[in-house]
């Protein structure tokens, strides 16, 4: 404002600035109530004892069936976070769980309605998935069914429960399955997965491609192979996590160029396996492995050929990695699964890891 105008000049210049002050003010408040409304999440509730498909799928009208969740989550056109919340219950699958939409930036999450940390939470709150087909798996593979396909960026599997495939004429079960090795932000935590190779087999518990592959706070226990990344890896990690019994291999990691790709692997506990790690095959630099218990295994570190191969070649950079020690873990009694079921017991080597499906310590 110029120091000698006159007194209506300067009066109208004044209201000018105020008029533009206030058009400022209210921009800048339609733009947070833009992006406040950004942030609130479409929610989708499930329940399978209670729900039905032709309700609205809110808390008090629930769904009946994770298909038709995923199914009205999918056709949303709006740019927000998507959560399903499932109730406890056993949801059974004869077609896959394809997670997929239009919005490829808002996340989208599938999970408990009770998670383990939440208080009043017990094994029978944990909603369980299975699959009971063959061949439900687009692909070369036959007698292929997975439960979860992941089509889209950003997703999240939070507190379910995986069993095995009973279905006599399948094969090859995966669990959650990202094909897509172009797609980023895949999270899995709080999660079971548990196979039975004589009744329930379960070939693969995550199998997925693509940059920022999550696996922490999981228990696989009894599945064939746990963990398989392959393509296109990039900020891959494997974290605070069981692996029990895998008969095959606890984790596939890369294939080709993705083989060489730095990951984070720390406070986790590999025991009873056929092979902890089986990576492609040459020499690998980038291997390293953090305050974890790798111990009770057949075979240490293998390669990825026709048939698993003893890698001889690789010595990774381990720091605080145990290699000897027996792994015990809560096991069920009389009186049924006691709420740590499958986490370490007290008086197991590798106890003091914070490894096992709670986040905060359970007493």
């Amino acid at each position: 404002m110029k120091k000698n105008e006159p007194g209506l000049n300067r009066f109208l210049r004044t209201l000018s600035l105020n008029s533009h002050m206030k058009r400022f003010q209210i921009l800048a408040i339609a733009a947070f109530i833009s992006c406040s409304q950004c942030a609130i999440a479409q929610t989708f509730y499930v329940d399978n004892s209670h729900g039905d498909d032709r309700n609205a799928g809110t808390a008090k009208a629930a769904l009946a069936s994770l298909c038709e969740a995923v199914k009205r989550a999918n056709l949303s056109r709006q740019n927000q976070p998507i959560v399903i919340k499932v109730a406890p219950g056993l949801y059974t699958l004869k077609e896959p769980i394809t997670i997929s939409g239009h919005s490829y930036t808002a996340k989208y999450s599938v999970e408990a309605l009770v998670m383990p940390d939440d208080s009043g939470w017990t094994p029978a709150k944990m909603p369980v998935i299975q699959c009971i087909a063959d061949g439900n798996r687009a692909g070369k593979l036959e007698h292929a069914s997975t439960a979860f396909q992941i089509q889209r960026n950003h997703v999240s599997i939070r507190g379910l429960k995986f069993i095995g495939d009973p279905h006599p004429a399948s094969v090859y079960y995966y669990a959650i399955e990202r094909k897509d090795s172009t797609l980023t932000g895949l999270e899995i935590t709080q999660c079971y997965f548990l196979g039975d190779r004589y009744s329930m087999p379960m070939q693969g518990g995550v199998f997925a491609q693509g940059v920022k592959v999550s696996v922490d706070h999981c228990i696989f226990y009894g599945v064939k192979n746990a963990v398989l990344v392959f393509v296109g890896l990039k900020y891959f990690s494997l974290t605070h996590s069981i692996i029990y019994g895998s008969y095959e291999g606890a984790v596939w990691y890369g294939y080709g160029l993705s083989g060489d790709v730095p990951f984070t692997f720390s406070d986790n506990v590999i025991t009873g396996c056929n092979y902890f790690w089986v990576g492609y095959r040459g020499k690998h630099p980038n291997y390293k492995f953090t305050n974890s218990q790798i111990s009770g295994n057949a075979h240490y570190m293998g390669f990825n050929e026709q048939e698993i191969l003893p890698d001889t070649i690789n010595k990774p950079m381990e720091e605080r990695v145990r290699k000897s020690g027996k792994v015990s873990l809560v096991e069920a009694d009389l009186k049924g699964l006691p709420l740590n079921y499958l986490n370490l017991a007290a008086s197991s080597a590798g106890s003091d890891i914070e490894a096992g499906l709670f986040k905060t310590k359970r007493h």
